[in-house]
């Protein structure tokens, strides 16, 4: 490490991280917080909680999430779009205030990665030679809370959030303005992600590899097509880059 790919490409100087599914496991890391978030609101009154948790896609039961949620893979101003229709004594700017408030405050016993020890892992990446970014479509002040509470954030050169950048993912904003940051093409970055948003961004963009990983909602069906490896996580990272050079 770093890699050269056999295919032409630079290098991949550095590796960029979706959080929600990829960095951290997403339903047992926001199945609870959408269960949270959609009682507080509705103040238990039951009809109300049903059409907010069916406007978010989130079964209250289960603590999971439908395939189509905009929780999944939007941002907060996506979410507040669903919301809102049913909470019209909310004007749109406090409402995504407030959710960004809850996102910061999940803390450490809510937050679970998705790597057996993700600060070894990200160690073992920088110290390998890759530089590390994160690229969320989470605000930017919950991705820092999430990734402090977490005890990682030290191992990022930077990170994003869909309100850093004009555009977010599935959008090459993000991307670009990391490439920028960094002084690299984006073809030296591998963009990690769970979600075909992911994926997207890191397409258009010109990142040299696009990697999926299992630890969100999306199947491998799904993101195949897209992406040049799909993983079991971000713990087959490591050994994944090792055979790079195979990689076709």
């Amino acid at each position: 490490m770093p890699v050269a790919p056999s295919n032409g490409l630079p290098a991949i100087r550095a590796i960029l991280f979706d959080k929600d599914g990829t960095l951290f496991d997403f339903e047992k890391t926001w199945g609870p917080f959408g269960v949270r978030v959609v009682e507080q609101l509705a103040a238990g009154e039951p009809e109300l909680t049903r059409a907010l948790a069916g406007a978010i896609g989130v079964d209250l039961a289960k603590a999971t999430y439908a395939k189509d949620s905009p929780v999944i893979a939007g941002s907060p101003v996506d979410v507040v779009a669903a919301l809102l229709p049913h909470l019209p004594r909310w004007r749109p700017e406090q409402l995504v205030e407030w959710l960004d408030r809850e996102a910061q405050s999940v803390g450490t016993d809510g937050l679970h990665p998705a790597s057996a020890d993700l600060g070894a892992l990200l160690s073992r990446l920088a110290e390998g030679g890759f530089a590390l970014g994160v690229a969320t479509n989470d605000s930017l002040a919950a991705a820092e809370q999430n990734l402090a509470d977490a005890d990682v954030r030290q191992h990022f050169d930077a990170v994003f959030g869909y309100d850093s950048v004009a555009n977010a993912k599935p959008a090459s904003d993000m991307i670009l303005a990391f490439a920028a940051a960094l002084h690299i093409p984006p073809s030296a970055i591998a963009m990690i992600g769970d979600s075909l948003h992911d994926l997207h961004a890191a397409r258009a963009a010109g990142c040299g590899v696009a990697i999926g990983v299992l630890t969100g909602l999306a199947t491998e069906a799904t993101l195949a097509p897209v992406a040049d490896a799909v993983l079991p996580s971000i713990d087959a990272l490591p050994e994944w880059f090792s055979s790079a050079p195979s990689h076709p």
